[in-house]
């Protein structure tokens, strides 16, 4: 056999082993063990099947392509390097192929875990109802997954992939040692308003606007070229106040609670703002928002844990540049009027007047005597009454807990049922009645 013919026949036989691979990845559907209320939605998991279902299909035409050329006049002339040079890119196509079915098998995986999985799928409803904004785009799928680590994450629908191909779905991840209790959201929340900052726009229009403002001299320039910088995660900690109430803040500080070095840590590089400043900004978005004593109690109590003294001259004068601006800077950001929102502010579409703790609280007291209510909620504001609730010591961090569990769960199982294909319509409500508990909030008041 000649040194062509040999390398012809030994890349066919990759070629047809890189089939034989192919063939060996399977739908989620045929390999994910899980109880039905744990499952994606049915949009998030055709969105997900459909995107890997395709890229298989691209490659596997590929690889066809690739050995009938070879077994042909022109493969045979070809040399060893040439036939080598294409392979060689079927391959790295492979495992892109691959790498993005993990990326959604490590979300999928969990939904198994006996609890977690029905769990993640009441937070992939929570996140759906944090995201809706009727009227101004089509929410995507989203599928939450835990991992370790303090940090949360989102890998947003419709952005890139690694190795090219839009993200069907936004995939969330969550730390597992806030999987549970309102504060939770916060960071849920957060990662949600990346996503809608990038539907809307949001961030290039804010950024224009403080260069605008910038330009006209007025403030502190530096505090302003940093609020500019740190706009991405602005955005999303203004999405979650704005969702959340205090619920937003409480968790924020429970997140950025770090050693004293991090807390003042300002790194250039970072997106984020300093988390003693970011702490201070999400006070200050509460109290434009839903003007109330806690926002100045929150922020007095985290001067506390966090006081300034002890820092250099200099490095003061920042933070108090960037306080000083504080009022201004989350008025401009509530009141801001982009084009993608039609003349509309984020508050109004947000409609944060719905929000105000007053009503936060009266809901809670309503639902305590007619837990009815709390079913005929939408998730987003369940989460925030019953932050409010913590916040005004009315529930104890146990009951919270407890609450927010076997709400997750009514979300997910009442998820499932809605999206049932086979039971009419009448059947359907009789059977949403007869298996989901709603929870019983605590009537007593916690001392």
């Amino acid at each position: 056999m000649s040194a062509s013919s040999f390398a012809s026949w030994m890349l066919s036989q990759e070629a047809r082993a890189l089939l034989t691979r192919l063939e060996r990845i399977k739908s989620f559907a045929m390999s994910e063990t899980m109880v039905p209320a744990a499952t994606l939605s049915m949009e998030a998991q055709a969105a997900v099947e459909r995107y890997l279902i395709q890229g298989r299909r691209e490659l596997r035409t590929q690889l066809h392509r690739y050995i009938a050329w070879m077994e042909g006049p022109e493969g045979r002339r070809a040399t060893p390097a040439e036939a080598q040079r294409r392979f060689t890119f079927l391959r790295l196509r492979f495992n892109v192929v691959l790498s993005h079915f993990d990326i959604f098998s490590e979300a999928l995986s969990q939904r198994s875990e006996a609890e977690n999985g029905v769990w993640l799928a009441g937070l992939d409803v929570l996140s759906r109802d944090a995201l809706a904004l009727p009227g101004y785009y089509e929410v995507p799928p989203v599928i939450c997954y835990l991992a370790r680590g303090p940090g949360a994450a989102i890998r947003r629908a419709r952005t890139r992939l690694p190795g090219g191909g839009p993200n069907p779905a936004a995939i969330i991840r969550i730390p597992r040692e806030r999987m549970i209790g309102s504060s939770l959201a916060s960071s849920l929340f957060h990662e949600v308003g990346h996503q809608g900052a990038a539907l809307l726009d949001l961030v290039a229009s804010l950024r224009g606007a403080l260069q605008d403002i910038a330009r006209e001299g007025s403030g502190d320039a530096l505090a302003w070229s940093l609020w500019e910088r740190w706009m991405s995660e602005v955005v999303a900690d203004a999405w979650s106040v704005a969702r959340l109430g205090v619920t937003s803040t409480m968790g924020l500080m429970g997140v950025v609670s770090l050693p004293r070095p991090f807390v003042f840590r300002l790194d250039v590089d970072d997106p984020h703002p300093v988390p003693w400043i970011r702490v201070k900004l999400s006070c200050a978005l509460g109290a434009h928002l839903f003007p109330h004593p806690q926002w100045a109690r929150l922020s007095h109590l985290w001067e506390e844990f966090y006081p300034v003294r002890g820092l250099s001259r200099q490095y003061r004068q920042v933070l108090e540049a960037l306080e000083a601006s504080l009022p201004r800077f989350a008025r401009f950001l509530m009141e801001h009027r982009p084009a993608s929102l039609r003349g509309h502010s984020l508050a109004e579409v947000l409609k944060t007047q719905e929000r105000q703790p007053a009503r936060l609280g009266a809901l809670y007291r309503t639902w305590r005597e007619r837990r009815s209510g709390i079913r005929e909620a939408s998730p987003s504001l369940v989460f925030a009454v019953i932050g409010q609730a913590r916040a005004d010591g009315v529930i104890s961090p146990e009951e919270e807990s407890q609450v927010l569990a076997e709400l997750l769960k009514y979300w997910a199982l009442r998820g499932t049922l809605d999206a049932s294909e086979t039971c009419a319509s009448r059947s359907k409500s009789r059977a949403l009645a007869s298996a989901l508990r709603v929870p019983t909030l605590p009537r007593n008041s916690v001392t």
